[in-house]
C-alpha cells in the first residue's frame, strides 16, 4: 500500500522522470547536435549523454560522415554540338554543422542540385573527345566549382567522378568509323616510312657499289648462289660487260 503521504508526489515524480528520460540525448561519435535556445543558435554539443529541454530547446543531428550522392543523368550539349547523357558520383561531407542547418534548408537536396547544375555547366564547355579523354580534369573542374559554392553552407566536397559518357547509336558509329580512318592513316604514314628507310639505305648501298666496282661483282656472284641453293631449275642470265672487260684487257 501506499502511504498517503507519498500519494501526492507519486505522478510529479513520473512526470519528471518522463521528462528526464525524453531530455537525454545520446550523440555518436560522428554526429554533432545543433541546439537551438527559444528559436535562436546556442551550440553544437559534441558526442556523449546530452540534455536538450523539450519545448524549450530544439535539437538537430547532424551527420560528419562522407556521403555518397549519385548525380541523376543530365542531358549535355558538347560545346561541338554532340548530345549525350552524363551521369556522376558525388563525395561530400558536412565540416561545419551550425552553417549546415542555418545557413540552408536542407544541405543534402541543395548539394544535389547544385552537382547537376554544375555537371551540365562544366561538361558543355568541352568537345566530346575532351569528355572521353580527360575525364580526370572533367573531375577535378566539376569538384572545384561544388566545392567553392558549398563552402558557405559548411560542406566539403571531397571526390567527384563521372561514371558514364552515353552516345546514342549514330554517334557511336561515327566515332568507330572515325577511328578506322585514323587506323588507316597511321597505317599508311608508317608505310610510308619504311618506304623512305628502305629507299635511304638502297641510295647508300648503291652509292658503295658505284664507287668501287668489285662489290657490284661480288653481289652478282651471291645473287648467283642464292638461286643455285633453290629448287634444281634453268636460269638464263647475262654476263655481265664489267666481266667482260676484265677478260679482254687481259687479252690485250
Amino acid at each position: 500500500m501506499i502511504s498517503p503521504d507519498i500519494a501526492p508526489y507519486i505522478i510529479p515524480l513520473i512526470l519528471l522522470a518522463g521528462l528526464l528520460g525524453i531530455s537525454l540525448k545520446i550523440v555518436p561519435e560522428y554526429e554533432r547536435l545543433v541546439v537551438f535556445f527559444l528559436g535562436r543558435f546556442q551550440a553544437v554539443k559534441k558526442p556523449g549523454l546530452r540534455i536538450v529541454i523539450p519545448g524549450i530547446q530544439q535539437a538537430v543531428r547532424v551527420d560528419l560522415r562522407v556521403i555518397t550522392m549519385d548525380v541523376p543523368s543530365q542531358d549535355v550539349i558538347s560545346r561541338d554540338n554532340v548530345t549525350v547523357r552524363v551521369n556522376a558520383v558525388l563525395y561530400f561531407r558536412v565540416v561545419d554543422p551550425e552553417r549546415a542547418i542555418i545557413q540552408v534548408e536542407d544541405y543534402y537536396n541543395a548539394t544535389s542540385q547544385l552537382a547537376q547544375t554544375t555537371l551540365r555547366s562544366v561538361l558543355g564547355q568541352h568537345e566530346l573527345d575532351e569528355m572521353l579523354a580527360e575525364r580526370d580534369k572533367m573531375n577535378a573542374d566539376v569538384q572545384e566549382i561544388i566545392d567553392k559554392q558549398s563552402d558557405a553552407w559548411g560542406i566539403k566536397v571531397t571526390n567527384v567522378e563521372i561514371k558514364h559518357v552515353d552516345l546514342n547509336e549514330n554517334m557511336i558509329r561515327a566515332i568507330a568509323k572515325q577511328a578506322e580512318a585514323e587506323r588507316e592513316r597511321r597505317a599508311k604514314v608508317i608505310h610510308a616510312e619504311g618506304e623512305l628507310q628502305a629507299s635511304e639505305k638502297l641510295l647508300a648501298a648503291a652509292n658503295v657499289i658505284a664507287s668501287n666496282p668489285q662489290a657490284l661483282q661480288l653481289r652478282y656472284l651471291q645473287t648467283l648462289n642464292d638461286i643455285a641453293s633453290e629448287n634444281s631449275s634453268t636460269i638464263i642470265f647475262p654476263l655481265p660487260l664489267d666481266l667482260i672487260k676484265a677478260f679482254q684487257e687481259k687479252k690485250e
